[in-house]
C-alpha cells in the first residue's frame, strides 16, 4: 500500500515535470519568434538611418567638391594675371636692353674715334717733345742724362734736408714726451728716497793719546811697524801729523782691519810682534763678521732672501769700498730701492730689479783680484752661485758691456746712473776732473768739420759748434751720435754726458 502511494507519486512528479518542459519549451519559441520581430524592426530602422545620413554626406561631399573647384579656377586665375604681368615687365626689360645696348655701341665707336685722335695726338706731342729736348740740349750745352743726374743730385740734397727736418722734428717729440714721462718718474721715486752719503779716499787715519806712541808703534829698529805691515798687508804713514798716523792701501778691508787692531794695540799700550798678530787675527775675524752682517742687513733692507752666503759676503765687502767718494754698499742698496720703485712705475718685476739693483756692483767687492770690467765679472760670480738668469742679465748690461734685452736691465742702468749722478752723491780730485774736462773737448775736436768744443755744466754737457759749410743738416745729427759713441768707449764718468751739436749759418753786409 504504501509502496503503490510511491509509485503513484512518482509518476504523478514525472508528469508534471514533463509537462513544465513543454510549457517551458513553447514559451522560448514564442520569445525568440517576438525578438526575432524585434530585431528586424531594429535594423530596418538603423538601415534607414544610415541611408538618410549617407545622403546628406554625398550632398555635403558635392558642396565640398564644388568648393574646392571654385577656389582651384580662382587660384589659377590669378597665377595667370601675375605670369601675364611678368611677362610685360620681362618684355620692357628687354626693350629697355636693347636701347641701352644700342647706346653703348655709340659710346663705343665715340671711344674708338677718340682713342684714334688721342694716339695721333699722343704721336705729335712725342715729336714736339723731341724737337723741345734737342732744341734745351742745344741751349743748356747738356744730354738727356747729365741733366738726369744734376736733377736727381738736386731732389737728393733736398731730400735729405726734408729727412733731416723729420728726423729733427719726430726726436725731438719723441724726446720731449720721453722727457717729461721720464722726469715725472724720477721725481717720484726720488721724493721717496733719501740716503747718507760716505765720503772715504784710500787712506784712513788712526788717532794717538800723544807723539810719543809713534816711537812705540815704529818700535826697535823698526820691528813693530815691519810686523803690521806685514800682517795686515798696508803702508803705515808715520810722519809730522800731530798725534796721528796714516794707514795707507787700495784695499778697504785691509785697511779696517789695520786700523781696528792698531786703535787696539794704541789702547791697551802693550806694542811688540806677538801681540800685534793677535790683535790682527782678532781684527779680521771682527771685519769678516761684520761683512756679513752688512751684507746680510742689506738682504733685509731690500727685502730679498735665499741668496748664497759667498754672495752675502761679497755684498758686504762693498761697505769698504768707494767710488768717487760714494760708499758702494749704501750705493747699491739706494740702487735696489730706486730699480724697484721704477719698475713699480713701469709695471716691471720689482723682485728682480730690486735684486739687479742691489747685486750691480757685486764685481767690485773683487775686481782688484780679475780681470775685465767689474759688471762682467760680477755677472760672472752671480752665475756661479746661482743667481737667476734676468738678475746676472741685469747686472752684465748695466753699463752696457751686453745690449739690454729686458725691461728690468734698463731699469737698473738707469737707477744705477741716478744714484751715481745725484748731487752730492760723488766726488773727484779736480786733477782728474781737468783731465776729464779736457779729454771730452779733445774727442769732439777729433772730427771733422767740428769748430769748437766746450765742456759745461761740470762736464755733464758737450756743446759742439761745426762748421755750415762742411757740414749740413743731416750730418750734424751722424755726427752727435758718433761723438757720444767714442766719448762713452774711451772715457769713464759718473752720470750721463749731454752732446749737443750747432750749426749756424749767418750772413753779414753793410749798407754804406
Amino acid at each position: 500500500m504504501h509502496g503503490g502511494r510511491i509509485i503513484v507519486e512518482i509518476i504523478v512528479a514525472v508528469g508534471v515535470g514533463a509537462l513544465s518542459f513543454v510549457l517551458g519549451y513553447l514559451f522560448n519559441k514564442v520569445s525568440e519568434k517576438r525578438e526575432r520581430a524585434s530585431a528586424q524592426k531594429e535594423a530596418e530602422k538603423i538601415l534607414a538611418e544610415s541611408r538618410a545620413k549617407a545622403k546628406d554626406i554625398v550632398l555635403a561631399a558635392k558642396d565640398e567638391a564644388i568648393r574646392i573647384k571654385d577656389a582651384a579656377e580662382k587660384e589659377i586665375e590669378r597665377r595667370r594675371r601675375d605670369l601675364q604681368r611678368q611677362e610685360e615687365r620681362i618684355q620692357r626689360r628687354l626693350e629697355n636692353l636693347d636701347k641701352k645696348l644700342e647706346r653703348l655701341d655709340n659710346k663705343e665707336k665715340k671711344i674708338n674715334q677718340l682713342q684714334s685722335k688721342l694716339e695721333k695726338e699722343a704721336a705729335e706731342a712725342e715729336e714736339l717733345l723731341k724737337q723741345r729736348k734737342e732744341e734745351l740740349e742745344k741751349i743748356s750745352g747738356l744730354s738727356s742724362e747729365e741733366a738726369k743726374q744734376l736733377l736727381l743730385e738736386e731732389v737728393a740734397r733736398e731730400s735729405r734736408q726734408d729727412m733731416a727736418r723729420v728726423i729733427r722734428e719726430v726726436e725731438a717729440e719723441a724726446e720731449a714726451e720721453a722727457n717729461r714721462r721720464a722726469s715725472k718718474i724720477i721725481a717720484t721715486v726720488i721724493e721717496r728716497i733719501a740716503s747718507d752719503y760716505v765720503s772715504e779716499s784710500t787712506v784712513s787715519t788712526v788717532p794717538l793719546p800723544n807723539d810719543e806712541m809713534k816711537g812705540r808703534i815704529i818700535g826697535r829698529q823698526g820691528r813693530n811697524i815691519r810686523a803690521i805691515e806685514e800682517a795686515t798687508g798696508v803702508d803705515l804713514i808715520v810722519d809730522d801729523t800731530p798725534e796721528a798716523i796714516t794707514i795707507s792701501s787700495f784695499d778697504p778691508v785691509r785697511r779696517e782691519i789695520a786700523r781696528i787692531a792698531i786703535g787696539r794695540l794704541v789702547q791697551d799700550g802693550r806694542i811688540h810682534p806677538a801681540r800685534i798678530e793677535k790683535e790682527v787675527k782678532r781684527a779680521k775675524s771682527e771685519v769678516e763678521a761684520t761683512i756679513i752682517e752688512a751684507g746680510e742687513n742689506a738682504l733685509v733692507e731690500l727685502g730679498i732672501q735665499r741668496l748664497h752666503p759667498e754672495i752675502v759676503k761679497l755684498l758686504g765687502r762693498l761697505k769698504y769700498r768707494t767710488s768717487y767718494g760714494q760708499n758702494q754698499l749704501a750705493h747699491s742698496i739706494e740702487t735696489g730701492y730706486i730699480a724697484g720703485m721704477l719698475a713699480a712705475e713701469l709695471g716691471a718685476n720689482v723682485k728682480i730689479a730690486k735684486m739687479g739693483g742691489l747685486l750691480h756692483d757685486i764685481g767690485k767687492a773683487v775686481s782688484h783680484e780679475n780681470d775685465g770690467p767689474h759688471a762682467k765679472v760680477g755677472a760672472e760670480i752671480a752665475r756661479r752661485y746661482k743667481v737667476p738668469e734676468p738678475v746676472v742679465h741685469c747686472i752684465e748690461a748695466h753699463h752696457h758691456e751686453v745690449e739690454p734685452q729686458t725691461l728690468e736691465a734698463v731699469i737698473v742702468a738707469a737707477a744705477d746712473a741716478i744714484s751715481g749722478a745725484r748731487p752730492g752723491a760723488r766726488r773727484e780730485s779736480l786733477e782728474s776732473y781737468i783731465k776729464r774736462i779736457t779729454a771730452l773737448e779733445e774727442i769732439a775736436k777729433s772730427f771733422r768739420g767740428v769748430q769748437e768744443a766746450f765742456a759745461i755744466q761740470a762736464g755733464r754737457e758737450l756743446r759742439i759748434i761745426v762748421k755750415p759749410d762742411k757740414i749740413d743738416d743731416y750730418g750734424i745729427i751722424q755726427l752727435s751720435k758718433e761723438i757720444a759713441s767714442k766719448v762713452e768707449e774711451n772715457l769713464e764718468y759718473p752720470g750721463q754726458i749731454k752732446v749737443m751739436v750747432i750749426r749756424e749759418s749767418r750772413a753779414v753786409e753793410f749798407a754804406k
